[in-house]
């Protein structure tokens, strides 16, 4: 079964540009893309394919757990310099992403001590939030 949700999808949105070595896992679930920038808040996206889905043609819950633990440990690299592991994961599923939609994640750093850090952060699409999310992550001695 192919359609245009499993081509290439859409352009991506304005000042969105491919992320790159993110490791196996996110690149087999991709491809990502994420905005450029020095501001505190981590912005990435997805273009939500058929392979991202359930049998309703919603986004899967678990496609968008890791999307969304990979927006949070984008703010937290972003707030210290330092790569997280995630240790906890909280997410609020409040709405729908469907196939051939666009998944936009945002996530600000929190709080963080020498060695664990704290970020919130939502996926939405249009104007409505689709999850709302916070994690903690160890905090690794790779520096940037």
């Amino acid at each position: 079964m192919s359609g245009p949700a499993d081509d290439e999808g859409s352009p991506p949105p304005a000042g969105y540009v491919p992320a790159e070595g993110r490791g196996g896992f996110s690149t087999l679930n991709g491809p990502y893309f994420h905005r450029p920038g020095e501001g505190e808040l981590a912005e990435q996206a997805f273009f939500a394919r058929r392979r991202h889905a359930n049998g309703l043609g919603l986004v899967h819950g678990g496609m968008l757990s890791a999307f969304m633990d990979g927006v949070l440990a984008g703010a937290v690299f972003r707030g210290t310099g330092k790569t997280g592991v995630t240790i906890h994961l909280s997410i609020d599923f409040l709405h729908m992403a469907r196939v051939g939609e666009w998944v936009m994640g945002e996530a600000r750093l929190t709080r963080a001590t020498r060695d664990v850090a704290f970020a919130e952060g939502r996926a939405y699409v249009g104007g409505h939030d689709v999850v709302r999310c916070s994690g903690i992550f160890k905090l690794m001695s790779r520096e940037r």
